[in-house]
């Protein structure tokens, strides 16, 4: 009898499929793909269909990023949460917290990547019970039950806290609420007026009203609430003019895509070796959940703060 003890521990492993690194020869210009492509970490770049039409965007786009196809399965995340520090323990009345203050929602099973549901503050009992309004997704209530557990993100005029509730009661008989335990687990990040926090992740872009689709990708170079500096190989558009961009927010708390118009506030070109433009955007038109998600992702970065002269956009 053979022995096949050697050949097996040799055996070589099969390793998952990865995106399909690109070059830029394989993207050609002025012809439509006919895939996605993502950066490394599976953030979409271009959809299907779009189009480089010149040399001066395609080396921008593998300049800046890392472009692969995006119709493989991608493999595992490479952004790792970071763990927060514990800091003092805190109340209901250290929060500060208005009647009417804006709060995100999700159950806290499953919670992972999962969206927050937009919800109001509208009471809080002696004993620190507190009541919101009852979320609502394509205009029906979320799928909750009562004695589950949520965790909350509720933002106050100069801080963002983060806590656990157990739900107590639900009244959907409008206007519905909800009766939410005293909040567990109360994590405070301090907010800084009129700041920027850095950034670096794919900005796509469209020109021009009534248009579908995006057209290329710019890069983001800082965050605040209500704005965005972005990078471009040209100038996207001139100061008072729109753009429509979509984005992806990753942080610790929350996981958004974002799709909204912006004003052009400012457009500056660089001085270098790559002709770039910086365009400074105010995004007029976000919802009450993309609102949170800024400024959580701005919180979340506090420690890498941009000042900018400019007014606060």
């Amino acid at each position: 009898m053979t022995d096949n003890t050697e050949a097996t521990q040799e055996a070589p492993q099969v390793t998952a499929p990865e995106f399909a690194v690109l070059t830029p020869a394989d993207v050609a210009l002025g012809q439509p793909l006919d895939w996605p492509l993502v950066d490394a970490d599976g953030a979409l770049l271009l959809d299907i269909g779009a189009t480089l039409v010149g040399e001066m965007e395609r080396d921008f786009l593998f300049r800046h990023f890392a472009p692969q196809r995006g119709d493989r399965e991608p493999p595992a995340s490479v952004l790792a949460t970071k763990p927060q520090q514990p800091g003092a323990e805190l109340t209901v009345r250290d929060l500060h917290l208005t009647i009417g203050a804006l709060m995100g929602l999700r159950p806290q099973q499953g919670a992972s990547g999962a969206p927050m549901h937009p919800c109001k503050l509208i009471g809080v009992a002696p004993n620190e019970v507190i009541f919101v309004t009852l979320p609502y997704v394509n205009r029906r209530p979320i799928e909750i039950t009562p004695g589950e557990n949520v965790e909350i993100v509720a933002i106050a005029s100069h801080a963002v806290y983060r806590f656990v509730c157990t739900i107590q009661a639900i009244h959907q008989a409008p206007p519905g609420y909800l009766v939410l335990s005293k909040p567990a687990n109360i994590r405070m990040l301090r907010e800084r007026k009129s700041i920027r926090v850095r950034a670096r992740f794919p900005v796509r872009y469209g020109i021009g009203e009534g248009i579908e689709g995006y057209q290329g990708v710019a890069l983001a170079r800082g965050v605040s609430a209500l704005g965005l500096s972005i990078a471009a190989p040209w100038a996207l558009a001139k100061v008072g003019e729109r753009l429509r961009v979509a984005f992806r927010l990753r942080s610790g708390e929350l996981d958004s895509t974002i799709e909204t118009s912006a004003i052009v506030r400012n457009v500056q070109q660089e001085d270098g070796p790559e002709p770039l433009f910086t365009l400074g955007l105010e995004l007029d038109s976000l919802l009450p959940a993309d609102q949170m998600a800024m400024k959580v992702y701005v919180f979340d970065r506090q420690d890498d703060v941009l000042y900018w002269t400019s007014p606060a956009r």
